[in-house]
């Protein structure tokens, strides 16, 4: 009988492999052009909600790359609490799979992908959407997700001004800290919601709320503003649509599933103040070229993404091939 052998990825074996933030969002814009081309299967995510009190869900992923020939399914925990036991709050695994026989080619650990995949949607989506000229960066939260949003577009605008804030004041000041030292330039720590948005060319929310509060406001926004909101409950004020030229988001379906509480702008859904009219495009379609992103300077701009199963599963994808071609990870034998 053929025995089966898959490659197991520890997030120390994928830190031994030099991935530049390059790679993780060339990663990423290729596969949403292949969204846009029709060439992925993206299945609508699920939750698996524990009784336990609240303390966290997790939410299940599926995809499959046709142009790459590979299928993945991610399980990553969302649990707000981990920082008092020293532990992420998303912690994930991502399974790997010949889509020809169905037979596991590798485990990975998917902690760092859901974090850089989740920035380099971010700085895709300014890349399209944002003033190219944008000066200014305003960003709330410090979750790992955070630091690979400011990172990730300052690769790409160079900010001369980046101001971070987030609920506790031990998390801002020591995610400013180390954004400084890892971007070589100052970066604002900032008290309040409003003295970090209030203004800023780019506005990204990545909260932790545990209940719907209005930290986003329409006085916030400004001619030309980028907005990207994707705390899992949300954190905008619920007419701020009202002031918003074009909504774009990463699935309309996905926007749309799952449980209903769960969503940066699920508000707005709920109440039918945004429906599928009032949706300008999918990222996909504009990365592939089949509709406009930003066409004017004056334009604000709100880009909503729940994360795409296929952009984990392209970063691992990409990341395995680097571990295959440098003999890195453990393999373990199937059968």
């Amino acid at each position: 009988m053929t025995s089966v052998w898959l490659r197991y990825l520890t997030g120390a074996d994928i830190d031994s492999l030099g991935i530049t933030d390059a790679d993780i969002v060339g990663a990423v814009e290729d596969v949403l052009a292949d969204h846009g081309r029709g060439q992925v299967v993206f299945e609508p995510r699920t939750h698996l909600v524990p009784d336990n009190g609240g303390k966290g869900h997790f939410n299940i992923l599926r995809g499959h790359l046709s142009a790459k020939q590979v299928s993945g399914v991610k399980v990553v925990g969302d649990f707000v609490g981990n920082f008092e036991r020293g532990l992420p709050s998303e912690m994930a695994l991502i399974l790997l799979l010949d889509p020809d026989t169905g037979m596991p080619r590798a485990i990975v650990d998917g902690t760092m992908i859901t974090e850089a995949r989740t920035g380099a949607m971010t700085a895709v989506g300014a890349k399209y959407l944002a003033r190219p000229d944008s000066r200014v960066l305003g960003h709330i939260g410090a979750r790992g997700t955070a630091w690979w949003n400011v990172v990730l577009l300052d690769s790409l605008f160079d900010f001369a001004e980046i101001r971070v804030t987030s609920k506790r004041p031990e998390s801002r000041e020591d995610f400013g800290r180390r954004l400084s030292e890892r971007l070589g330039k100052d970066v604002r720590v900032c008290a309040t919601a409003e003295e970090t948005l209030d203004g800023a060319d780019i506005q990204v929310e990545a909260s932790r709320l545990v209940e719907p509060e209005a930290l986003v406001r329409r006085e916030f926004l400004r001619p030309g503003t980028f907005l990207v909101p994707y705390g899992t409950i949300s954190a905008l004020e619920l007419t701020l649509l009202d002031d918003i030229d074009k909504v774009v988001v990463d699935d309309w379906r996905e926007s749309q599933s799952g449980n209903p509480r769960f969503g940066a702008l699920r508000p707005q859904l709920n109440a039918g103040l945004l429906t599928a009219d009032g949706v300008h495009a999918e990222i996909g379609d504009i990365v592939a070229g089949h509709k406009p992103g930003r066409e004017h300077d004056a334009e604000r701009i709100l880009f909503w993404h729940r994360g795409l199963s296929t952009t984990d599963v392209a970063v691992a994808d990409m990341i395995l091939a680097r571990a295959e071609a440098s003999g890195v990870g453990t393999m373990l034998p199937y059968r």
